[in-house]
């Protein structure tokens, strides 16, 4: 699938001081416009995919009209799709400003992965701006320069694209959906078959949070809503119930059933084994004979 580019705009009075330049990635197109504009000039532009722009210069005189409301135009701005922006310039302007185009179902990703996906939703859907861009500034000229003059593996040009958008988009405390927030039964089966094939051995919660693209922080909440359990604790209870089939079902010695799932030895084992079923590995495979 990939971005598909799909942006119109219209303007009055506007001049490219330089050949704009541009770079299209696998979910964005990148481009670094020098502009020049006459009193008066105006732009309207709506486009299918969410964006972001970044101003080097001070862009107060002007007048940006975005989801009916109308304020002087800020240095960073995130216009959700298909909203529709206007400028009226005040007095005559040179500027420059890096435009980061998104496609918007890449976008519910990567938020995704920091935040629940309501949350997500939610922030690429309304408008959002920064009048103060001293922190971030100095990443959107560094993008800016390897647009006009790659030196970098692309990696690169989209960390610091990611960066620009987490920085300026208006993404609600995730900690609002924390209390009701769940996995869905496919991401259980996800974590549950990446368990699986790791034979018993017990996962990092990261690795767990990697099997469904979710932060280990957002994961682990997420998880114990879901299974009332920590990811450690719901392992434990998977490990100790392949101890049990394994007691059951071969001749294992306790210390090669804790060697063959990933117990640090057959204390480790029994001590888990008797905290969660009540009995030692040796007692409870007697009373299974």
């Amino acid at each position: 699938m990939g971005y598909n580019h799909d942006f119109t705009g219209v303007t009055e009075k506007l001049y490219c001081v330089k050949p704009v330049q541009w770079r299209q990635f696998e979910n964005a197109l990148i481009a670094y416009w020098e502009a020049a504009a006459d009193r008066g000039a105006a732009g309207h532009y709506i486009s299918a995919n969410p964006r972001l722009s970044i101003f080097f210069d001070d862009m107060s005189s002007i007048s940006a009209t975005a989801g009916g409301e109308t304020r002087k135009l800020a240095r960073a701005i995130f216009v959700p799709a298909g909203m529709q922006l206007r400028t009226r310039f005040s007095r005559p302007l040179t500027f420059a400003h890096i435009d980061i185009h998104l496609d918007h179902a890449w976008a519910v990703r990567f938020l995704s992965t920091m935040v629940p996906r309501s949350v997500a939703i939610r922030s690429l859907e309304k408008p959002a701006e920064r009048a103060n861009i001293e922190d971030i500034e100095p990443l959107a000229r560094l993008l800016g320069k390897e647009i006009r003059n790659p030196t970098h593996h692309d990696l690169f040009p989209e960390s610091l694209a990611n960066c620009l958008i987490s920085g300026v988009l208006d993404i609600e405390d995730r900690d609002a959906d924390a209390g009701n927030a769940r996995l869905t039964a496919a991401q259980m089966r996800k974590v549950a078959k990446r368990f699986e094939e790791g034979g018993g051995r017990r996962l990092s919660t990261a690795q767990m949070a990697g099997a469904v693209n979710l932060s280990e922080s957002w994961f682990s909440q997420v998880f114990k809503n879901t299974t009332g359990l920590t990811p450690y604790q719901w392992q434990m209870n998977k490990r100790v119930d392949q101890a049990r089939d394994l007691l059951s079902g071969t001749d294992l010695s306790v210390a090669d059933v804790a060697d063959r799932l990933g117990f640090s030895d057959q204390a480790h084992l029994t001590r888990s084994f008797r905290q969660i079923v009540g009995e030692t590995p040796a007692s409870w495979r007697r009373s299974q004979q």
